[in-house]
């Protein structure tokens, strides 16, 4: 189920399957989720080994795959470069990786991967490890492969009498709600990853449902996510995000901000799914969104 292999371009990494589905954690970087798909199939994520930018600690490499940031965004807190070996624990099903604690920030991040009958648990685990109290809300990003298009629910809770709003669009400064890429409905938000694209677009939403999906070269990439109705979430109360330009897609959940204390930790939990997807009905909303809530269902819940 696990097995210790040199992957290419960014050496130690560690393949877990199930015999279906694969997925692969980088040791001597990150960490990165690298690749997710069926076995012997495609990579569901972008891969981006090019594409780096100076920082005042050196160069932060994108590289790709999915990777674990804390919210809210900012430079050069966000992007502190993660080139460095990590730390690895190999469980019967799981690997963990954890990332040195980051000089300025005083935060460490860990990624553990735990391989199920059918999907992936991803936790991400978020501690503060310095003198001060640090509020902020473990952010976990997904970078799609181009070609494709987010699926994202909006919300559904509302008061009996639909005399308030339930809904939230945040909308980032480069964002132009003309974009043809953007398609929003009147349940479903679809965002399409176009590699003509000349500008980056992105947006947020409060959803209260607790997964969102890319579709893309007939297979469906669902992530469920934990969510506190309680909590006070970044970017004005968003549960997901997404970004895309000309070479991939982001696909992001986020936890609710919380004010780690030293020594205190915040958690958040996605679970992956890949099935085939041959006919779904991207240009019909609601045949849509009963084939992806169905799926969702079967699904199971998360722990």
């Amino acid at each position: 189920m696990i097995e210790k292999i040199a992957y290419p371009g960014l050496g130690e990494a560690y393949k877990l399957t199930d015999g279906r589905l694969e997925a692969i954690i980088t040791a001597a970087v990150g960490p990165r989720i690298i690749r997710l798909g069926f076995v012997g199939g495609p990579n569901e994520f972008a891969e981006l080994p090019r594409h780096s930018m100076p920082t005042m600690s050196g160069e932060w490499r994108l590289y790709g795959g999915h990777r674990f940031w804390h919210s809210p965004e900012s430079n050069p807190r966000s992007y502190y470069p993660d080139n460095d070996p990590i730390e690895v624990e190999v469980g019967g099903d799981y690997v963990e990786a954890r990332q040195p604690v980051e000089p300025p920030t005083g935060m460490r991040k860990t990624l553990r991967i735990t391989v199920c009958d059918g999907f992936f648990d991803v936790d991400h685990v978020l501690a503060n490890e310095g003198p001060w109290p640090v509020e902020a809300a473990p952010w976990a990003i997904s970078v799609m492969a181009p070609g494709g298009v987010a699926l994202l629910p909006q919300a559904m809770a509302r008061d009996p009498a639909n005399l308030l709003p339930n809904r939230l669009l945040s909308i980032w400064p480069y964002t132009d709600l003309r974009d043809a890429r953007l398609r929003p409905g009147a349940d479903l938000i679809r965002l399409y990853q176009d590699s003509s694209a000349t500008a980056p677009i992105k947006i947020g939403i409060n959803n209260d449902r607790g997964w969102a999906a890319y579709a893309n070269g007939g297979r469906l990439f669902t992530k469920r996510f934990t969510l506190d109705p309680s909590g006070v979430y970044p970017d004005f109360g968003c549960t997901v995000e997404s970004y895309t330009n000309a070479d991939m897609l982001e696909l992001e959940s986020l936890g609710p901000l919380v004010l780690l204390e030293p020594g205190d930790a915040t958690y958040h939990t996605e679970r992956w799914y890949l099935t085939e997807a041959e006919c779904l009905p991207l240009d019909d909303e609601e045949a849509l969104m009963v084939e992806l809530t169905a799926c969702v269902a079967s699904a199971g819940e998360l722990e």
